[in-house]
């Protein structure tokens, strides 16, 4: 089944009772039990399941061509929960170009598990295998990566990462799995801030973990998503749920969008260098146009020829973008984003990173061509 149909038809039912063609919101927190003390309709407490988190979960999996699928009130609940599970088995290796909130789970939590973390550069395979060493448990990256768009060979890093015994966890949330599914290139596993592209309109929060077929870790993270009770609500699954039948059409013309405005930006004299893999001299451009279809992404990053007071003077003028962080949703954002990632950044902190939406492309640039003057 394509992908435009699994994101209208994946993991969803009519409603039983009425008929209709949109499953209810379902707000009970308890179940009723059977006479014989069973659940005969599955779910005994909403901490534990709720048929909209278990409608999400499968539409989910089934777009990223994964065999379960777990689903957190956050996409920092999802990741931590992969550390938690994995963690017991020894090291973690992370990207060093990675999500803020995800450098400093393992800076600040992990450690305290008793566990080591090692950061490194994910696009060196040599630096990578050196890493892994003997021990590892993890190895977990993000392609294209936040906020410098650095592009892994995520089936490179699968051999790397088996062959040390670890397993393979990736970040999918700037691509999607409308453009890169990283299971079919070998991944174990793959997370998504669901407040992102799935949900799509910047009102709602939450994360999921995708899990390959066969993997032993799955239920480990299936039991401490209602242990540890991070858990999305009703209300935000079936938020998500009505999101995923435009995501196609979305992730596309946002990519298509983002080629447009970075190619206008990396022949700008104001700007000093664009990270985007859409561009044919980004270095990681041939893994790219490997390993996603139907785009590059919707995101990308530049820095402003100065230092930071001038990017914030670009960011400042801009009128059609908003100054704001998160990514993926309808409207175009752009953020000063060593200023938002705190005293660890690794940034360049003249560097401007934009969510590119579904405004035209012409008005995105012009409104551009204006703020960098």
């Amino acid at each position: 089944m394509k992908v435009e149909t699994l994101a209208i038809h994946a993991g969803r039912s009519h409603d039983a009772g009425s008929g209709g063609l949109r499953e209810p919101l379902q707000l009970s927190t308890t179940f009723e039990r059977g006479a014989d003390g069973a659940y005969p309709q599955g779910y005994y407490y909403s901490r534990a399941g709720n048929p909209n988190r278990t409608s999400l979960e499968r539409a989910v999996a089934a777009l990223e061509g994964g065999a379960d699928a777990v689903a957190f009130a956050s996409g920092s609940a999802a990741t931590l929960a992969v550390f938690a599970q994995t963690a017991a088995r020894g090291r973690i290796v992370c990207s060093t170009d990675c999500y803020h909130g995800t450098a400093r789970q393992l800076r600040e939590i992990v450690p305290g598990w008793g566990v080591e973390v090692v950061f490194v550069d994910t696009t060196d395979l040599v630096e990578v295998e050196r890493a892994l060493g003997t021990g590892a448990s993890l190895l977990w990256f993000e392609t294209p990566s936040n906020p410098l768009l650095k592009v892994c060979d995520i089936a490179a890093l699968v051999e790397l990462a088996h062959a040390k015994g670890a397993l393979l966890g990736c970040d999918n949330t700037f691509a999607s799995p409308i453009l890169q599914r990283p299971i079919a290139f070998g991944a174990d596993i793959v997370m998504h801030s669901t407040t992102k592209y799935f949900g799509g309109h910047s009102d709602v929060l939450g994360g999921i973990v995708v899990l390959r077929e066969g993997l032993e870790a799955t239920q480990g993270i299936r039991d401490y998503q209602g242990t540890a009770g991070s858990v999305p609500s009703p209300f935000d699954c079936w938020l998500l749920m009505r999101s995923l039948p435009t995501l196609p059409y979305r992730v596309r013309a946002q990519a298509a969008n983002a080629l447009a405005v970075a190619g206008f930006l990396n022949a700008h004299r104001r700007v000093e260098g664009v990270y985007y893999p859409g561009l044919v001299d980004h270095p990681g451009h041939a893994i790219a146009a490997r390993q996603m279809q139907d785009g590059f992404g919707g995101m990308l990053s530049m820095q402003v020829r100065g230092g930071v007071e001038d990017a914030m003077a670009v960011a400042a003028r801009v009128k059609l973008f908003t100054r704001a962080t998160s990514l993926g949703g309808v409207e175009s954002l752009i953020e000063h984003r060593a200023s938002m990632e705190g005293p660890h950044t690794r940034t360049p902190l003249n560097l401007l990173r934009l969510s590119i939406g579904l405004e035209h492309a012409s008005d995105l640039i012009e409104d551009l061509d204006q703020a960098l003057g």
